[in-house]
């Protein structure tokens, strides 16, 4: 589990990630020099801005519904852009900190160099081989290695690198080190004889006014055995040092009002230090196993995992068969989240996790959170790759969001409980977006909010429901029993006027123009009866609010069933509207088959097959954006479908097409306005959250094994997958068919475990496990 690379890394692009849940840094150089781009999660442009609309609530939704109702689309969407619409304002970003540039002597750039990164232990490596001598005063080098070892510390805060030469017992090694800033505001400054702080400020103008941001200090402190340290020109200079050791921290003053904030950074640096650099790797690589080591995978090996990862993914895109590949990307998938999303980080992942390579904030995108997929994609996997903690910071962060979108609710819509829309900040960002033709995504707020009932489901803790998962969503489902309106044409309850993110529509035979509000877009109908039904349930359990199930009761009746178009297809929208696009790259209108669980093939079998025709039918058009989110969402999609070797497909093509040198995903230029290759972190942990579809589901009110396995993982095994009721899952199959499955309850546990069209009931106290081998499904099919 390492990504191996022989050579440099001339960029960010072939940099490779660490990260501590806050501190984020990207690694790349050759033999004579590193980059770390640093990022920290709180570091935002902007600032908290009260919500500003012309709509007089309820009366200037209606006079708009009775638009739409009468087919005026036209004056429909012109009353919705002048009432709303949000302004920009002051939204922001979350921007790149700066760059650490270490310049080494006695190293050359066409020297032979070795790199990779360590997913088990979460550390970087990179070892350069020189047969030069050293201009240094204080040191000769003839044949020997520079070694440089990188970690980004969980428990310490920092960031820590090591660096030796081999080859040399006395004084090899010798470097300069530097800071720039990535942002106007970034002023670095000597402090004693070996440390460099800064101070800088996240500003910039593309997404605020250029005066508003986070506020940062930080440090960088150097100690080396033998040789001398020295600070020349807000430098770093370390010469004639037997080894030497760096240590990086930085704090910023997000919701920060006291000023101790100010001499962290700098406190945390020399405490690294005076632990020692062993100690501080030690305590970080236990403290990263106890989460990586939970999920163990082999999917097999044809031989090419001694390859450089590189020659792998071109294999790969050649035809070539490296089931390895498709482990190592899956527990990269876990890797990230752990390195992005810890218990106590701060702020959830943006677009871009923790990291930013500058591209998405020079331009009208942004490292913010999109609630329209990409924001709850980054953690549709979390909690089956057993890394429920790393949930948690999504969890306060919707908490936070639904605090804010109180006031969005009243002032938008004159309606109690609360909203959010398509995009937010580190603010809480609730107002619909400043366009309605993608921001008015009324269940955008709810969409992201859903990640509680998963959270829930999985882990079933009674006090995570009282205290926050219920809370939440029942001032969601207040918003919408209020919001929602009787269709006077089908008699269904319904939102609008909404959006399908991000999709337009024809309205008859007209092609003329297209238009993207309606009421009772399928994905708004798909979450609202998700959120009716486990506020339902949820108020039942916990036994409150007795007078609010009638209602639900009552609103539930009345929502519109799914519906197949005339194409054969799961419709998008109320009415079979016409595709203006396509080739969209949303599936949003498919929430009923992934994430939600409405569709399933056993259960649902036409709205199954609809939803299978609506795939292929994005697919076969030439015209397909290519997209790292899309690929994931068909390869998720096509394993609640069971078929295992169409979502292998789709993730194939996504590790040999999307994904940069790293392996980091990445969205083409040209989709979204985006101006070149931009790195977005979805399609990363989308992948892993489809891997573990395809090998284990219990959406469905029961534990499916192997669901979607494809031809090409025919033989391998995986341990510690997580199912719903708070159980975990060792599997291990051989020639495409099960050997054996164990089921490890943490709760009581009262299912079906489906392997192919046999099922086996099983009750498990908690801490029982017990094992299930194939034959046991073979009896049951006998039976049936």
């Amino acid at each position: 589990m390492k990504l191996r690379y022989d050579g440099p890394a001339p960029g960010w692009k072939q940099g490779l990630p660490l990260g501590n849940g806050r501190l984020g840094a990207v690694v790349y150089g050759d033999g004579a020099s590193e980059t770390w781009c640093i990022t920290e999660l709180t570091y935002w442009s902007g600032k908290s801005e009260p919500a500003v609309t012309a709509s007089q609530g309820k009366s200037d939704i209606d006079a708009m519904r009775e638009l739409f109702y009468a087919g005026n689309y036209v004056e429909g969407e012109e009353m919705a852009s002048r009432l709303l619409q949000a302004e920009k304002r002051n939204f922001g970003t979350n921007l790149s900190l700066c760059d650490v540039r270490l310049s080494f002597a006695g190293g050359d750039q066409g020297e032979s160099m070795t790199r990779e990164l360590n997913l088990e232990e979460a550390v970087y490596r990179a070892v350069s081989t020189s047969t030069r001598t050293s201009t240094s005063k204080n040191m000769a080098v003839d044949d020997s290695s520079l070694i440089r070892e990188t970690i980004a510390s969980h428990p310490n805060n920092v960031i820590a690198s090591h660096v030796r030469r081999e080859g040399i017992t006395v004084g090899g090694v010798a470097f300069t080190l530097r800071l720039e800033g990535r942002t106007d505001r970034f002023d670095a400054r000597a402090s004693g004889d070996d440390m460099l702080v800064f101070e800088s400020q996240a500003t910039e103008t593309m997404h605020s006014d250029g005066t508003c941001g986070v506020k940062s200090r930080g440090a960088v402190h150097v100690v080396a055995a033998g040789g001398s340290v020295t600070l020349q020109d807000a430098a770093i200079v370390v010469d004639g040092a037997d080894e030497a050791w760096i240590y990086f921290a930085v704090e910023t003053d997000y919701r920060r009002e006291d000023e101790a904030w100010e001499q962290e950074a700098a406190s945390r640096v020399k405490q690294a230090a005076e632990q020692g650099y062993s100690q501080v790797r030690e305590a970080h690589i236990a403290d990263f196993k106890q989460l990586y080591g939970r999920v163990e995978a082999d999917f097999g090996d044809s031989g090419a995992s001694a390859l450089p990862i590189d020659e792998r993914v071109r294999l790969l895109r050649g035809g070539g068969d490296d089931p390895q590949l498709f482990t190592l990307f899956f527990q990269y998938g876990r890797y990230l989240m752990i390195a992005g999303s810890r218990h106590d980080s701060p702020l959830p992942m943006h677009l871009q996790g923790i990291w930013n390579d500058g591209e998405a904030n020079r331009m009208a995108w942004s490292c913010d959170y999109h609630l329209d997929v990409n924001s709850e994609m980054n953690y549709y996997g979390a909690e089956a790759a057993n890394l429920a903690e790393c949930h948690l910071p999504l969890m306060r962060y919707i908490e936070r969001l639904a605090e804010a979108g109180r006031e969005t609710a009243r002032s938008y819509y004159g309606c109690e409980g609360w909203t959010a829309h398509v995009f937010s900040n580190a603010w809480g960002f609730t107002e619909p977006g400043w366009h309605y033709s993608w921001g008015l995504n009324v269940t955008g707020g709810l969409w992201i909010a859903n990640q509680l009932r998963e959270h829930y489901e999985y882990g079933r803790s009674e006090s995570f429901l009282r205290e926050s998962a219920y809370p939440v969503l029942k001032e969601s489902a207040l918003f919408f029993l209020d919001y929602m309106t009787i269709h006077p044409k089908y008699g269904w309850l319904v939102t609008g006027p909404s959006n399908s993110p991000e999709n337009s529509f024809y309205v008859g035979g007209s092609r003329d123009r297209s238009y993207t509000l309606s009421m009772g877009p399928t994905m708004d109908q798909s979450l609202v009866r998700d959120l009716f039904a486990f506020c339902l349930e949820a108020s039942e359990q916990l036994g409150v609010d007795e007078p609010l199930r009638e209602r639900l009761r009552q609103a539930i009746e009345l929502l519109p069933p799914l519906q197949i178009g005339k194409s054969g297809q799961l419709q998008e929208w109320l009415e079979d509207y016409g595709e203006a696009q396509p080739d969209h790259r949303h599936l949003s209108h498919l929430y009923a088959l992934y994430p939600g669980g409405q569709i399933t093939p056993h259960g649902t079998p036409e709205l199954s097959e609809a939803a299978r025709r609506t795939l292929t039918m994005r697919m076969r058009d030439e015209g397909l954006e290519d997209v790292e989110f899309t690929l994931a969402l068909f390869a998720a999609s096509f394993a609640r479908l069971h078929d295992g070797d169409r979502a292998y497909d789709q993730l194939s093509y996504l590790i040999a097409e999307l994904c940069f040198d790293n392996l980091l995903t990445y969205s083409k230029a040209g989709i979204a306005g985006a101006e070149t290759n931009i790195f977005v972190a979805d399609g990363n942990f989308g992948a892993a959250a489809a891997v573990t579809e395809m090998l284990l589901q219990s959406h469905a009110g029961e534990i499916h094994l192997l669901p979607a396995l494809p031809f090409q993982w025919h033989t391998g095994r995986i341990t510690g997958l997580r199912a719903r009721g708070n159980a975990e899952v060792d599997i291990e199959w051989q020639g495409g068919e099960l050997i054996t499955a164990t089921i490890h309850s943490h709760a009581q546990l009262e299912t079906v475990v489906r392997y192919g069209e046999g099922i086996v009931p099983i009750t498990l106290a908690a801490g029982e496990s017990c094992r299930l081998e194939r034959s046991a499904f073979a009896a049951e099919e006998q039976l049936r």
